[in-house]
């Protein structure tokens, strides 16, 4: 009686194992796609359309999307060709990829995008893919007619009226897949070949109803909260901002000017000017900017920045001949920030300079740490600010459309390059040293014998 109590017990822990396992198999998560193939007969062509991203999986919204932008140049007449299951390890196993050309089981469908315009869709979400049919059925208005290919002969079709064709394709898995994945591919030809002898123009699709393999996948709640990138991951999308361009009456574009962020700071209070400068919707007011031959000015005018009413940043530049170098530099005599009648004035011409021909360039372009902009004196107003420009790039000279060469103001022997140096040096002259007392080492050339005369050695050997 109790061996027929434990043996129940244990059957009934494993039903509710299976079952549990069953459970959580269902409720598992699995990214399931089918790929969608859409291709035209010869001499019709597809609009330029923007094909997904590697990873990106196209749904019902963008399928439309994809769709009705094809039906606008292609032909009226389509035929869809249903797969029960389709993936796109069918083509990756089964196709002539890795130069194996000669054992594809596709060899219609593969000579039918070679010589037409094609679109293809390797991630459909499967949901979507469902209601291919049903998208057509709306864009055209008349009903899909389901054929076998057999009797597609006796349809009277026509290129000027829209019809749609569904023809119904079978897939099973194992051993024989390969070869009715053969036998649906000629399918495919034998509908193309009836079509291209009657003279009908055509858009084909060909895609699945299921995926025939599904990977599974786990969410980024399921895994502690991680939310790095993951495989195929599309990277964020980045906006560059337009730099800053002022053009002369007469010769076009003659101030470039960029940069990542500019801080201005007084006292405790700071402000980045950089997103009121570099935009297309309100570009920033560029009243009393000026060039010449030889003088540069821009002024960059602003409202409302930390309390004051009217702000300006203004950069003056000129160029100059130095003999010593042969040419003419642009050197930067000055930044200069006017803010409701007051004036703070920081001298640049040390550090802010380049050959008139290139653009400057600096990482941290500030007035504390290594300053490039210093106080014009000690009691100027510039002493109660605080200017900070990352990623800082002019060019006021020689102007084209883009910024030319950038001069950086980064040392070419910054302070690890020179640790490195002397750091070698030293170790090159203890290892020269040290070679030069091994050499200085002498062996004994005279022995004693003790059965002669003692040896005697001079005191000057």
């Amino acid at each position: 009686m109790t061996e027929e109590v434990g043996s129940r017990s244990v059957s009934a822990l494993k039903m509710a194992l299976i079952s549990l396992l069953c459970i959580f198999i269902l409720l598992s998560p699995c990214t399931a796609q089918v790929p969608l193939v859409v291709w035209t007969s010869e001499g019709y062509s597809l609009p330029a359309l923007a094909e997904p991203s590697a990873g990106q999986i196209v749904a019902g919204g963008k399928l439309v999307s994809y769709l009705k932008s094809a039906l606008t140049t292609s032909p009226h007449n389509v035929v869809l060709f249903l797969q029960d299951k389709l993936s796109i390890d069918d083509f990756t196993v089964y196709g002539g990829v890795f130069g194996n050309k000669q054992d594809s089981v596709f060899m219609n469908l593969e000579s039918a995008l070679e010589t037409s315009a094609h679109l293809v869709l390797p991630a459909l979400a499967w949901s979507a893919a469902e209601s291919v049919e049903e998208l057509f059925h709306k864009e055209f208005g008349i009903p899909a007619l389901h054929t076998e290919p057999a009797g597609l002969a006796q349809l009277q079709l026509s290129s000027s009226q829209p019809s749609l064709l569904v023809i119904s394709l079978p897939y099973t898995t194992g051993t024989q897949s390969k070869e009715l994945l053969r036998k649906n591919d000629e399918t495919i030809g034998d509908v193309l070949t009836l079509l291209k002898s009657r003279g009908i123009p055509y858009t084909a699709v060909y895609t699945g109803l299921r995926p025939s393999h599904v990977t599974e996948d786990t969410p980024i709640s399921n895994t502690g909260g991680f939310s790095g990138r993951s495989l195929l991951q599309l990277p964020p999308e980045t906006t560059v901002k337009p730099p800053v361009i002022f053009n002369s009456t007469t010769s076009g574009p003659c101030i470039l000017f960029w940069a990542d962020h500019l801080n201005v700071a007084f006292e405790s209070k700071s402000f980045d000017l950089a997103p009121l400068t570099f935009n297309n919707t309100h570009p920033v007011a560029l009243d009393g900017s000026m060039c010449n031959e030889t003088v540069s000015r821009l002024v960059l005018n602003y409202n409302n920045v930390l309390d004051y009413k009217s702000f300006q940043v203004i950069f003056a530049m000129r160029k100059i001949f130095f003999p010593v170098s042969g040419r003419n530099w642009m050197v930067m005599e000055h930044v200069q920030l006017n803010y409701d009648g007051e004036t703070a004035l920081f001298n640049s011409t040390r550090g802010i300079n380049t050959p008139a021909e290139y653009s400057f360039h600096c990482q941290r372009v500030s007035n504390t740490e290594s300053p490039l902009l210093v106080p014009s004196s000690a009691t100027d107003k510039a002493t109660l600010w605080t200017l900070l420009f990352t990623e800082f790039q002019i060019q006021s000279f020689t102007v084209t459309e883009n910024f030319a060469y950038a001069s950086d103001c980064a040392s070419f022997f910054t302070p690890g390059i020179w640790m490195g140096l002397l750091t070698t040096l030293l170790m090159v002259f203890i290892l020269t040293y040290g070679l030069h007392m091994i050499m200085q080492l002498r062996t004994m050339d005279r022995f004693d014998d003790p059965k002669g005369p003692v040896i005697s050695v001079p005191q000057n050997e």
